[in-house]
This record gives structure tokens, sequence and C-alpha cells, in this order.
């Protein structure tokens, strides 16, 4: 009866501490709380918030844009001018010159131009001479295009698609590790309680045996030296069973802080015995690794942004030359409602060029310098690339042996916990030593703690193998991003 009550004494601080309320999580809810409100998982929202509007932003560098543009000039001054006889004398300014400009705006990827259509007017208000003007421009087409130059809206093109898939890829694979390093310290507060809980076991116990072992030895049944070692495990026990208590209450304030929880609440980790059996095939997880993992889009981005820096480093080296072309129409006239008669048409053609003479080989050098980067980048890529299927390799294979270990290590712990209370009782009837019965509660604390090490193992390789494949094996589906009305 006493064992009893001592067992239930040293309980009640794990459903109720200080008033504390009592919330006790699944592994599966412990891991749809992460995702929706960790710290983590929020950052990780953002991140590709900012990469899926980046995207959005890209693609519409591709669309037609319409733009207005207003200026409003008013010139109250005094300038000087130069006379036809070659004098210059002051002459007082004072008007008032407004104008828009409606533009419609296309970029061509092709060409790294752009083509434009314009409509405009503009009123001149002269104050000193009681004078106003309207000059029309009823539609302006135009072209505008740098020659032989780093088209950037061509490598853009490739670039940012690259970008955006492995935003989107990152964060569906971050959402997953989220779940990982939630397995993590969820078995780890489950490791700590049922550490708590065996300490008070054995503390309950020891205490029991130290009263019933001063019994013997008052009678003579017992040596001293066995008293005093029951004494021994008694206090140790009840050290045990504090720095028990320190390591489970550390481990729920980690747990809460990973989870986003600011509640004070007391958290209970509630383990199911039951684990997903299936087997990974080898080829399919690395297709899919292939096909779904950040990693890859990342190894494909880099190159890309290496060919591109080649790229920009020749064209900055060479030849360059701008073509701007305009044709349109334009009137003028002090009547507003004749301002688009009879336009005249007006043409504009400019073109620049630049040819570098003499640089001392600082355009080779640039160039030299991005081919050796991207050779660089290449022979990296081969080597993480083959590094990354090992990873795979390896993940897969100790997968597979998993469950088979959580298996092996249940039923080590199931006869563990029997040994122990055959061992208990053998020793009350005094059919074994001291050393026996320490053994046994050594060997049932070790294998309760290998048995949820298993499990922690089991389900860091489960979601593992989910954010680097972004496969669901159990269902045979990909993994659903949850995706947001930005």
């Amino acid at each position: 009866m006493r064992n009893t009550f001592l067992v239930l004494l040293f309980l009640l601080p794990i459903w109720m501490v200080n008033g504390q309320d009592t919330l006790r999580l699944t592994l599966d809810e412990a891991v749809a709380l992460a995702r929706r409100q960790s710290p983590q998982s929020v950052a990780a929202r953002h991140q590709y918030r900012a990469s899926y509007w980046n995207w959005r932003s890209f693609k519409a560098d591709y669309l037609p844009s319409l733009s207005f543009t207003s200026y409003s000039e008013l010139n109250r001054s005094i300038r000087t001018v130069t006379r036809p006889d070659g004098s210059d004398s002051f002459v007082p300014r004072d008007q008032l010159s407004n104008d828009g400009m409606l533009t419609v705006n296309q970029n061509i990827a092709l060409l790294g131009g752009s083509v434009y259509m314009q409509t405009g007017l503009q009123r001149l208000d002269v104050f000193s001479d009681n004078q106003v003007s309207f000059k029309s421009t009823p539609v302006v087409i135009g072209y505008s295009q740098n020659l032989f130059g780093y088209n950037s809206l061509k490598w853009n093109k490739r670039i940012e698609p690259a970008r955006y898939t492995h935003a989107r890829k990152q964060y569906s694979e971050t959402l997953e590790l989220v779940a990982s390093a939630t397995a993590m310290k969820f078995f780890q507060l489950a490791t700590a309680q049922s550490n708590f809980r065996s300490a008070t076991y054995n503390y309950a116990n020891a205490d029991t045996l130290y009263r019933y072992a001063q019994g013997r030895y008052e009678i003579g049944t017992i040596t001293e030296n066995e008293m005093l070692q029951l004494e021994i495990n008694y206090l140790s026990e009840q050290t045990n069973r504090l720095n028990a208590r320190i390591e489970m209450d550390d481990y729920i304030l980690d747990l809460r802080s990973f989870l986003g929880i600011t509640d004070n609440v007391e958290i209970v980790a509630e383990i199911s015995h039951d684990v997903p059996e299936f087997i990974v095939l080898l080829e399919e997880a690395l297709s899919l690794a292939h096909q779904n993992s950040p990693d890859t889009e990342l190894f494909y981005l880099q190159k890309l942004q290496s060919e591109s820096a080649v790229a920009n480093a020749k064209a900055s080296r060479g030849f360059k030359a701008d073509l701007y072309l305009e044709f349109g129409l334009s009137q003028t006239d002090p009547n507003f409602s004749n301002v688009y008669n009879n336009p005249l048409n007006s043409q504009l053609i400019s073109l620049g060029i630049r040819i570098p003479i003499l640089d001392w080989g600082v355009g080779r050098g640039r160039v030299e310098v991005a081919k050796s980067n991207l050779e660089k980048v290449k022979i990296e890529l081969v080597q993480a690339q083959t590094d990354f299927d090992a990873n795979v390799i390896k993940l897969v294979k100790q997968f597979n042996l998993q469950a088979d270990k959580v298996d092996i290590a249940y039923r080590t712990n199931e006869r563990a916990q029997r040994r122990n209370d055959v061992a208990y009782r053998l020793y009350l009837l005094g059919k074994s030593t001291v050393l026996d019965l320490n053994a046994a509660i050594e060997e049932k604390d070790r294998s309760q703690r290998a048995y949820i090490r298993e499990l922690q193992n089991y389900w860091s390789l489960y979601y593992g193998l989910r954010s680097i494949t972004g496969w669901d094996f159990e269902e045979n589906s990909p993994l659903n991003l949850p995706m947001e009305e930005f």
C-alpha cells in the first residue's frame, strides 16, 4: 500500500505542477502544431511569400505595361538671351508648362530591347504676352535596344523560373525538416518523462526495499553490507528522481518554445507504439529526389548564374552600341480644337557606339575569371550531386531497416520490464541478491530509453526521407504544399 502511495505521489507532478494546465500531445498533433505556428515555419512561410512576389514581379516584366506621366513647370525668372548680333541681354520669363503622356511598353526578351507607343498633349501659357499654345503627339512608336550587350531579359527568363522552383521546393523541404526537428524534441521529452516515471518507480521500490531490509537486518537474515547497499540505492534513486524532474522541465520548455506555445502549460508527450511499415525502393527514391529536392534545383540555378556571369563579362568587354528609333506624328496650334488637325511626321534615329581600344587586359581578365568560376562550379556540382545521391542511398537503407529495429527494441523493453518484476519478487522472497536486483533495474531503464530512441530514429528518418524526395511514401503521393492567397 505504501509502495502504491509513493508511486502516485511522485507521478502527480507530471499531470499538475503549481496549478499548470496540461497539454497532451501525440506526435502527429505536435507536428501539425509546429508546421502551423512554430517560428521556423512562420519564417519559412514569409521567405516563400517573398519569393512568390518576386516571381510575380518577374513575370510582369514580360507583359505590356501602361503608365501615365505628367509634368508641370512654372517659370518666372530673368535669363540671359543671345541676340542675332551676338550680344547678350536679360529677358524676363513668365510662363507655365503642363504636359501629360500615356505610354504602353513591351519588353522583348529575345532581342533584349523594348518597343513602346505613346500619346501626349502639352500646353504652354506665356503670361507676359498673354499667349496660349498647344502641342499634340497623337501617336509615337519607338524601339530601344542595347546591341551586342548583355541580354538580362533573356537570362532572367532562364534563371528566375529556376529560382522560384527552388524556393517552392525549399519551402516544402523546410516544413518536413520542421517536422523532423519536432519529432526529435518530442521524443527527447518522451525520454525525459519516461526517465522521470522510472526514477519515481525506482525510488518507491528502493524505499520499500530499504524499509524491508531494516526489518530483516534486525532479525539477522541479511548482512550490514547488504542493508547499506540498499540504503545507498534509496538515496541514489532519490537524487535520480530530482535530476529527472529537472531534465523533464527543461525539455518541456524547449518543446514549448519550438512549437511557439506562449502559455504556461505542462506538455505530456503521448507515444504511439504503431509505426507505418513500408519499403522504399532505392531507384524510386533517387528518381524522386532528383525531381523534387531543392538541392538539385539549386545545382541547376548555380550553373545558370555562372553561365550568365560569363555572358555578362564577354558583353562588357567587346563592342557596344545603343540603338534608338522613334516614329510618330505631332502638331502645334494656339487653339486646342486644331491641335490634332493635319499632324506632321516626326522621326528620330539615334545610334551610339563604344569601342574599347586599350584597357590593359581588364576585360579579358574579367572573362577569364568568370570562365574559371564556371568550371569551378561545374566541378563542385558534380561532387555535390555524388554526395547527394550517397545521402539518399544511405537514408533509404537506414529507413528500410528501422521498423525492424523498433520492433526489436519494443520486445526487448517488454522482456526487461518482466525481468525487473521477477527480480523484485525474488529479492523479496530472499532468492536473489541486491546485485541481481540492481542489474535488472538498470536493464529496465536502459531498454526503455533504447526503445524511445529507436522510435525517434524512425520518425527522423521518416521525415528526412519525405524532405529529400518531396514524396509521401505512405500514401504514395506527392507532398501537398500549403498554398496561400498572397
